[in-house]
Order: C-alpha cells, then structure tokens, then sequence
C-alpha cells in the first residue's frame, strides 16, 4: 500500500494547503499547451514498433510494397484497424466517454505499456480491461518504498513507461531530470480531475508539467471509542503523550511522519531542517517512546481492528477500510494541523512507449475507472467524475476520504529536502530508535 517512506531515508515533503491554508493558484492554460507541444514531439520520436510489419503499418498511403503477400497483409491490417476504429468510436458515443484524438483515429492501440505502482495501488480488474479495450499490453511491476524505486530508475536499470511517485520524490526526480512533460492534449479526461489537488500539485510540480494527480489522503489518529477513558477527547497530537495510554500507543515506523507528528506539537514547520528545531523533535519523540507499544507501518491497521492498541497514526485511506472492520474505529486530523499527501502518475524521461502511456492516463482519469480503484484501494481520489458516481452516502460525503477545507486549514505536504536535509533527520531518527 501506499506511503511507506524508508526509515533510513527521510526523503519528503511538500505544501500547498488546501484551500485556505494550503492551495496555491493553479498555473494558466499556456503552461499545458506548451507541456503538450514539447511531449508531443518526444511521443513521435519515442513510440516506435519493433518489426516490419508494424513499419508498414504505419508507413504513408502511398508506400510501396514489394511483394504480393505483403500487400494482402497491409489490405487485412488496414481493413482490421478500420473495424475497430469505428467500433470503438460507436462504443464512445454510445457509453458517452471521452477518449483522445490518437486513439479515436487509430482504434485498438498495439504493443505495451510498463507500469511502476506501489503495491496493491490499483484494482487488477483496471489492468484487465484497459488491455480488452486497446489491444495494449500492461506489463506491471511494483514497488514498496519511494527510495526503493527512485535509485532503480535513475540508474536506468529498468525503462518505465508510468511510474506512481509520491509528492516530495517528484520533486526529486524533476531536480534530477528524469521525467518528461506530459502532453495533455492526449489526455482529454485530465478535465476530470478536481481543480484543488491539481493547485496542490503545483508543490511539488510548480509549472504541472509533469505529474496526474492518482490518490491523495491525510495523517491522522485512529482511536478506538471503546477505549478511550470518558472525558477525554480525541482531537490533538498531545493525547500521544498521555500516560494512561501507556503501551496503548501506535506510532508509524518512518522517520518524516514521525517527526512530523512532534513538529505539529511543538509548532514547526514539517519540512524544517532547522538542527535545532529537528533536535527538539527527536528529545519529544524519545520522552514518548516509553509510552509506545510499537513503531509499525501497515500493522496498525490490523491492530486497530484487533483492538490491540487504543491509539494509532495511520494514514487516511488505512483509516476507512478499518472502520468497516470494525465499528469502534474513529479518525482524527489534530488540531495542531497535518501532512497532506498526493501520489502523482508521470512518465518518465526514457519512456518507450509514451503514446500508450498517454492512453493509459486517459483511461485511468475516467470516472468510471478511478471509481474502481477507490473502492479496491480506498485512498481518497483527486477524480471528481468517480466522486459523484460513488452510490453509497456515507462514502462520498466521508469527513475521512474527503475532509473539509477547515479541517485541512493547517496541513501541509512533504517537500524533497536534499541530500543533507535527509542525513540530519537519519541521524536524530538513529537517537529516536535506539534509545
């Protein structure tokens, strides 16, 4: 699942706050118009077929073709693609969705696209059908931590085609040069995404050039009711420190989000890299740590449904798949404030396949498919056609998957930090753990 920042490298954040606090203006059309001319030409020179016969294929009306098989080949593959072109083009009028010019006029695409997502990040059933309706293979690959899958594409061990980075390693990787602009005239289903987190966005991809916005969320308290002593109230980083939640306490195992829950105490900026102010944060962190039943990642999750603790930091999306499990369960943003966080696709500089890449994006903007991948994987999506088509109440109007702008006032998002940022929190992290 989504937001398992290594320990050992403290590498994040970011920030725009929503709306009142934490939203920047969104840049003006232009910038798209000019992300998608310089794409356009690097999708023409980079989306080349393999073997001959895709050649011909491709080759002008009047190419010559130097034997008769040849040409009954070229007969029944241009024939074959007009079929499917107007099949596909009646199949969208029918059904309503938009598609891109590229593929209204080219039908059923041809070869693949390689995709690199965080683990369980997308309905398979997603994958199964975006291959039935282009005839584009998905070959799909995945990773578990940011810092696991940045220093694999910057070495160019492998060429991706997508890859689903987290706000502040984008930053990384722009600082880097390994992506390229994306040409959004290809991706006219990009309209779907909520005017909100594409300004948010600007954090970390300033010009949004180079990011769509897949899953967004918050870090929050998970509390069980049942267990909470009466007349305590739930809504600030403090409780984490009360004594009579003595081994009852679920801290997260990643050095940024768990400084970030003692810089909201104490008043910091969570993207500081202040020495002092980080010292400060590891000496609150160590006078927690008494309290703490463990650092973990996923399992609070499984713990919090168990009822094994009474208290957990947890992710937004962790948060409502437990509160079907069991009914106990609330979520809380502090007062103090939060991280807000969005994972973001983009294509990346050595990208193969860039036109299908493009189909890839369009097809995961539709309502219909982002809806898909919200209910498998429950992480708040940025796609307000898939919101307004989410049946069940509760759901869509969800204080936890979609919070208010109030509720957000004082969330801020993780920023790349640098080399030396992430080497001062690795060493007060190191004191953290090992005291």
């Amino acid at each position: 699942m989504r937001k398992r920042i290594a320990a050992v490298a403290a590498a994040c954040v970011l920030v725009p706050t929503l709306l009142t606090g934490c939203i920047r203006k969104a840049e003006e059309p232009s910038a798209a118009s000019d992300a998608a001319s310089q794409t356009s030409a690097q999708a023409d020179a980079g989306t080349k077929d393999d073997g001959a016969k895709d050649e011909a294929a491709s080759s002008t009306e009047g190419a010559a073709v130097v034997s008769t098989e040849d040409e009954e080949k070229a007969a029944v593959s241009t024939e074959a693609a007009l079929d499917d072109a107007k099949g596909s083009d009646e199949s969208e009028k029918a059904s309503g969705k938009k598609t891109s010019a590229a593929s209204a006029a080219s039908g059923k695409g041809s070869g693949e696209v390689v995709v690199y997502n965080w683990g369980e990040y997308i309905d398979p059933d997603v994958l199964k059908q975006f291959e039935e309706e282009t005839g584009i293979k998905v070959v799909y690959e995945e990773f578990e931590t940011n810092e696991i899958m940045y220093p694999k594409v910057a070495a160019g061990a492998a060429s991706y085609d997508l890859i689903c980075p987290s706000d502040y390693m984008i930053s990384k990787m722009l600082e880097n040069d390994l992506l390229q602009p994306i040409n959004f005239d290809h991706i006219p289903n990009y309209e779907n995404i909520d005017e909100t987190y594409i300004e948010q966005s600007k954090g970390f991809d300033p010009e949004n050039k180079y990011s769509i916005p897949y899953c967004w969320g918050t870090v929050g308290i998970l509390y069980n009711k049942e267990m909470i002593e009466e007349g305590d109230v739930v809504d600030s980083w403090e409780i984490l420190w009360d004594e009579k939640y003595k081994d009852n306490i679920l801290m997260q195992d990643s050095v940024r989000d768990a400084f970030m829950v003692a810089q909201k105490m104490l008043g910091y900026d969570i993207n500081t890299v202040d020495e002092k102010e980080i010292k400060a944060c590891a000496d609150k962190l160590i006078e927690q740590k008494p309290l703490v039943q463990a650092y973990v990642v996923d399992q609070v999750r499984d713990k919090m449904i168990g009822e094994e603790a009474a208290l957990g930091v947890i992710y937004s999306g962790e948060a409502i798949y437990t509160q079907r499990e069991n009914e106990n369960l609330e979520y809380v943003i502090p007062k103090e404030g939060s991280n807000v966080w969005i994972d973001s696709w983009v294509i990346p500089k050595n990208a193969k396949n860039v036109e299908n890449a493009e189909k890839f994006l369009d097809f995961l903007c539709r309502g219909d498919i982002a809806l898909k991948n919200f209910d498998y994987i429950t992480y708040s999506t940025p796609n307000k056609a898939a919101r307004e088509l989410i049946e069940d109440e509760d759901i869509r109007n969800s204080a936890i998957a979609f919070p208010t702008a109030d509720m957000l006032k004082d969330c801020t998002v993780y920023t790349y930090i640098g080399e030396d940022g992430d080497a001062l929190y690795a060493k007060y992290w190191d004191k953290v753990k090992s005291n």
